[in-house]
């Protein structure tokens, strides 16, 4: 083989190696500003999860991206399950303050169930004096 073929090979083992070492996530969200007719950037969610309790830890904090989006709650690992109920924090009133905006929610919970290990997505509507959610994919 010559030299060139060499390096064209290794190239490619390297670049599909990269790829296949990406990580996977189980869990993501989305906020949708419906005033502002776009996504609403900037803004914290912390991601909690209950113990047999009751007693709420949080297990990681991040901020939205310029389209509103987290997508890297949960890393999934094998032999590692996050089945359980956990909860997003979506602390809005920042958000809000930094339009000069009123609004009537300082931050929003939305609790929920993981069951299994797919992925869940938890996007969420958001207005000054209302929200919705529901389970995305």
């Amino acid at each position: 083989m010559n030299k060139r073929n060499l390096v064209l090979v290794f190239l490619l083992a390297w670049t599909s190696l990269t790829f296949a070492q990406e990580a996977k996530y189980q869990l993501s969200s989305h906020i949708l500003d419906i005033t502002q007719g776009k996504p609403a950037s900037n803004v914290k969610i912390s991601l909690s999860k209950q113990d047999n309790t009751g007693v709420w830890t949080t297990i990681e904090e991040r901020i939205t991206d310029e389209n509103g989006r987290i997508n890297n709650f949960l890393k999934a690992e094998k032999g590692i399950s996050h089945q359980g109920i956990y909860k997003l924090t979506y602390y809005t009133k920042p958000y809000f303050n930094a339009l000069d905006q009123e609004s009537f929610y300082p931050f929003i919970e939305v609790v929920f169930e993981l069951k299994d290990n797919s992925h869940y997505h938890v996007p969420i509507t958001l207005s000054p004096f209302g929200y919705s959610t529901y389970r995305g994919n």
